[in-house]
């Protein structure tokens, strides 16, 4: 890994070579994403079935498209029980820590008749995106699905892309059935999103949708936004470790590789004051990606986008991190609770050397559904807020508008709305 002092000059340099990672910057793949979702709009089911005919490994049929109760039962038999087990207690954690989301509709009444609050209620359909095809998840499907369980959503539709013969991976249906999921689909890609962002026959139009996918589903969910809500339009996967002399070389290293793995841009980053740590990390990244089975993706990923940053102090640690905005940041410092208060602006925050970051994508029960590409200046990681909706509720009775008529006919006046004025006035005339 490249070892780099930090200055203005590069720090500004940084910044914008890891903005190049987002998906915004992908503009010459925009044609062929709204040219398939016309095509779902149209002529719906259609579209879906050629499209994963041409994308695909199978040739599906109507009759075909979702998965049945004998393909769940089927994947069981395919996973080690000791694996299933492992989901299971995840799926208990991911639910306990959602749960402690949850708001309730409340409501404020005052002695003047005033009544004012907010009544909030589960969206009704949660579309989920799970990828397939070189890669499966199924610790994804847990984080999408279990909140939106938590938060009472009725109607779970989930969608992903089928293999050779129409085969969807076993961990993601045992995991979309540990989760509560019903309705499972076998497509992928922007036609899938299409369909849950739209509605065909077959696949119902969703209120949401969330999850992870390739530069072609995070640009369907860009075009659909708006038709549709969605979690967020998510980018490579990104590290930022702030460690001192106290850490362990050896544990940073592999938690940078935790993420270079991922794929050629991924962002996996270093901040210290310590050169000599900054030099055995190096040292050590070096010696494990020769240990490792996807070497030449983290390899690729490194030579990008990884890299040592040296700071002055810890100070400009936590500035350089604020500025980043790191989908997840560890903590290795001598007091990583104290620099953990100054942190304004990260995904998910892991604090000490035992909470390295696959302990959140796996485990722990906090969504790893996180902002990336600096996105957590403004965005949140995947909650049970996501998947509920919020109603004002105000009540007024004659003597509490008696009291303030006047303040809001002069306020809508002001404005030029003199219809608002008068809606208010004619009850006192």
């Amino acid at each position: 890994m490249r070892i780099v002092k930090l200055t203005e000059e590069s720090r500004k340099n940084l910044l914008e070579e890891l903005l190049k990672r987002s998906p915004n910057q992908y503009g010459e793949y925009e044609a062929k994403v709204n040219e398939i979702i016309q095509a779902v709009r149209e002529r719906k089911d259609e579209a879906l079935l050629e499209y994963t005919g041409q994308f695909d490994e199978w040739q599906p049929s109507v009759d075909t498209l979702r998965v049945t109760q004998e393909e769940i039962e089927e994947a069981y038999t395919h996973l080690e029980p000791a694996f299933i087990e492992v989901m299971k207690k995840s799926a208990e954690n991911i639910r306990h820590f959602h749960e402690k989301q949850m708001q309730n509709s409340w409501f404020d009444a005052r002695p003047d008749g005033t009544i004012l609050g907010m009544k909030i209620l589960p969206i009704e359909k949660a579309g989920v995106y799970v990828p397939g095809g070189k890669a499966a998840y199924p610790s994804s499907v847990l984080m999408n699905v279990l909140p939106a369980k938590v938060a009472g959503v009725k109607r779970i539709i989930m969608t992903t892309p089928a293999g050779a013969g129409g085969k969807v991976n076993p961990g993601t249906l045992v995991a979309a059935d540990l989760a509560g999921v019903q309705e499972i689909y076998k497509v992928g890609g922007a036609q899938a999103i299409a369909a849950m962002a739209f509605g065909t026959q077959t696949i119902p139009k969703v209120d949401k949708i969330t999850g992870p996918g390739n530069i072609f589903v995070a640009l369907a969910k860009k075009a659909c936004f708006g038709y549709v809500s969605i979690d967020s339009i998510a980018g490579p996967s990104e590290i930022l470790v702030i460690a001192d002399e106290t850490a362990n070389p050896r544990y940073i290293a592999a938690d940078l590789l935790s993420q270079a793995e991922h794929d050629e841009l991924a962002s996996a980053i270093l901040v210290t004051d310590s050169e000599e740590l900054a030099e055995q990390v190096a040292g050590q990244v070096e010696q494990l990606v020769q240990e490792l089975s996807r070497k030449e993706i983290m390899q690729k990923s490194l030579d990008n986008y990884g890299y040592i940053l040296l700071v002055k102090d810890m100070e400009e640690a936590v500035e350089t991190a604020n500025a980043i905005a790191s989908e997840h940041l560890e903590i290795l410092t001598r007091d990583p609770f104290q620099i953990m208060t100054k942190i304004q602006y990260a995904g998910a925050i892991f604090l000490g050397e035992y909470s390295s970051e696959p302990l959140g994508d796996y485990f722990a029960g906090p969504n790893h559904v996180l902002p990336t590409n600096g996105t957590a200046r403004f965005f949140s990681p995947l909650n049970v807020d996501d998947f509920r909706k919020k109603t004002s509720i105000i009540a007024y009775s004659k003597e509490a508008l008696e009291e303030v008529h006047q303040d809001i006919e002069l306020f809508a006046e002001k404005e030029g709305l003199t219809a608002h004025a008068k809606s208010i006035a004619v009850r006192f005339e």
